[in-house]
């Protein structure tokens, strides 16, 4: 079993891959970058990024809102099963009071 030798960053990009090999319409990560180095995290960012590129649909459930906000469409942001705000990646990014209140940034 060679997939337990991969390291962190190389066990998700596989999780990744082995998901797109079933043709998703959509693609759900949920903190798909949790715990990796930062070179590896960019690099999985930078793939979600070809892959919006490439017309994939993606729901991404992350803390990170630099990299939320270079690839999302619209933002959900949901407190206690609740959204409790919703805007493009320019409202998020012209919102500070959200971004503290509901995301400690």
């Amino acid at each position: 079993n060679l997939a337990n030798q991969l390291s962190g960053g190389e066990q998700q990009m596989l999780a990744i891959g082995r998901a797109l090999m079933t043709n998703p319409r959509l693609l759900i990560l949920d903190e798909a970058t949790e715990g990796l180095a930062p070179l590896i995290r960019a690099e999985i960012w930078q793939c979600l990024t070809q892959l919006k590129a490439a017309g994939q649909s993606i729901l991404v459930i992350d803390k990170n809102v630099e990299a939320l906000i270079r690839i999302a469409d619209r933002h959900y942001l949901i407190e206690r099963g609740k959204v409790v705000w919703t805007g493009s990646s320019t409202e998020l990014a012209a919102a500070p009071a959200i971004q503290h209140r509901y995301l400690g940034v």
